[in-house]
């Protein structure tokens, strides 16, 4: 298997899509330059916009959204898999939208498509409340997505706290798991590194996640640090808050290794629950 270089493109989404697509589309073609080969945007890489209002004054369908035709032009001329963390997508049928990951291939084309399951509906005591739910309908099916540089398993953000979702991708093949995100300030503090390390440790597989990092136009603050992780649980490459790449050589040879060492997948046994009261 050859190795390949993959890289995350950090940002800081701001309301102001034609930037933020500028923005975007520099990084991407900067990771292509240094020799990426994969790269992969953070979650609402078009814009970040949680005011009243904000998403529904953006938010295009899939086939007018400017920042997925640009990305997949760039894929195109520079012949790289982009992953588009996610996009707010409007919906035919539903007054929500869709957070919606894309994975494009090395002609342009949109690989597979992922809408993000599990919704932040929380009160993380940074001050603020957050309810995905009013604004964007979860989706209903976990994807994986069969490419020449490997399986990839794609995720969003809060999808990270549901280990059930990437054993079931690493058992259908994943070799590589995506999770975009715009972890807050106040959770990606305290979770953000051992919650991925873990993924990675219990499937086996290299972990890819690209984050939202700063203070945005409508006030949230994000945490940052993108990382990319070896299917062993270590940090091969991480970043800070500011917007920019983050880059590592990884080598798919080390899955299987890495299984071998713990086969845990091949482990799972189902089991009944006995409850007892005092």
């Amino acid at each position: 298997m050859e190795k390949l270089i993959c890289a995350c493109v950090q940002l800081r989404s701001s309301d102001k899509l034609e930037d933020n697509i500028k923005t975007a589309d520099r990084l991407v073609n900067q990771a292509a330059d240094q020799g990426a080969q994969f790269i992969a945007t953070p979650e609402m890489t078009g814009f970040m916009d949680i005011r009243s209002g904000g998403t529904r004054s953006k938010a295009t369908s899939e086939a007018l959204d400017a920042c997925l035709a640009q990305l997949r032009q760039t894929a195109r001329d520079r012949n790289i898999h982009v992953l588009i963390g996610s996009l707010a997508v409007s919906l035919e049928q539903d007054d929500r939208f869709a957070n919606r990951s894309y994975l494009i291939g090395p002609t342009g084309e949109i690989i597979a498509r992922y809408d993000k399951i599990h919704m932040f509906d929380v009160d993380v005591g940074d001050g603020q409340a957050y309810r995905e739910s009013r604004s964007y309908k979860p989706g209903e099916q976990a994807v994986l997505a069969q490419t020449s540089i490997g399986a990839v398993g794609m995720t969003i953000c809060y999808d990270l706290r549901f280990a059930y979702l990437y054993r079931m991708l690493a058992q259908a093949g994943a070799s590589i798991l995506t999770v975009p995100a715009a972890f807050t300030q106040t959770t990606g503090e305290a979770h953000w590194h051992v919650l991925l390390r873990a993924r990675a440790i219990e499937t086996g597989c290299y972990v890819i996640a690209p984050a939202q990092g700063g203070r945005h136009a409508d006030g949230r603050e994000t945490y940052g640090h993108s990382l990319i992780i070896s299917p062993w649980g270590e940090i091969l490459a991480e970043g800070g808050t500011d917007p920019g790449l983050v880059m590592a050589e990884i080598d798919l040879d080390e899955v299987a290794k890495a299984r071998k060492r713990i086969p845990s997948l091949q482990h799972d046994r189902n089991v009944s629950l006995t409850k007892y009261s005092e």
